[in-house]
């Protein structure tokens, strides 16, 4: 089992103050991300579900898979959900230099614009793995709201305790920004844990809505 923590760390969020770990939110709202997409498959299935439930998220989206898959990723827009950039490569920040990572962003960029015309155009961007470095940061700021998370779902752990990870979930309170995948890979985990956690809190009075709706504007 991955270790990973469920709950960003106050410690973390110090480290990058200008980056958005959960939104100042005074109403019963959550705001859902999903990294990795668009992926046949998974994303039609969260798709689907956030229909069923009229919730709206924000969907960070990999370059070389909008290419692959431009109607795809046209679908979440006409959906009505936000998109931001996640690279065109999925890069690993730490392991790779700030030209070639700001590049690789540029790249994603431009073919989410080319897909999906001026809806496709994003401020919102989320680093792979969480990974960058203190250069990397500096250059993506100025042209982004780099979002990070309040709450990770753990469905990337393919050993994950299923139990443990929705009990961390009903943790989530107003503002708070959690992180899903619409890939093929973790898509059991994704079947097991959002329906629980779009009826649960639903049932609550919580609404869900897209990072857009606050970070910027249409």
């Amino acid at each position: 089992m991955r270790y990973f923590f469920y709950k960003t760390p106050s410690w973390l969020r110090r480290w990058y103050p200008q980056f958005v770990w959960k939104i100042d939110e005074n109403d019963p709202v959550i705001y859902l991300t999903f990294d990795d997409g668009p992926v046949p498959g998974a994303t039609p299935y969260v798709l689907d579900i956030l229909d069923q439930y009229q919730a709206r998220a924000t969907f960070f989206v990999v370059g070389d898979n909008v290419r692959k898959h431009p109607s795809l990723f046209r679908e979440v827009l006409t959906r009505g959900h936000a998109v931001g950039n996640h690279t065109y490569h999925h890069l690993k920040g730490w392991s790779v230099s700030a030209q070639l990572y700001a590049d690789d962003i540029a790249r994603c960029r431009q073919v989410m614009e080319d897909e999906g015309a001026i809806l496709g155009s994003t401020p919102l961007f989320r680093p792979p793995y969480g990974r960058i470095t203190t250069q990397q940061a500096r250059q993506v700021v100025q042209g982004h709201r780099v979002i990070m998370w309040d709450i990770l779902s753990g469905d990337f752990d393919l050993s994950l305790n299923v139990d443990s990870s929705f009990r961390a979930l009903k943790k989530a309170e107003q503002g708070s920004v959690i992180v899903f995948h619409d890939s093929e890979k973790y898509l059991m985990n994704v079947k097991k844990l959002l329906p629980a956690l779009l009826a649960d809190f639903s049932s609550r009075g919580y609404k869900f809505n897209a990072l857009s709706d606050v970070l910027y504007d249409h």
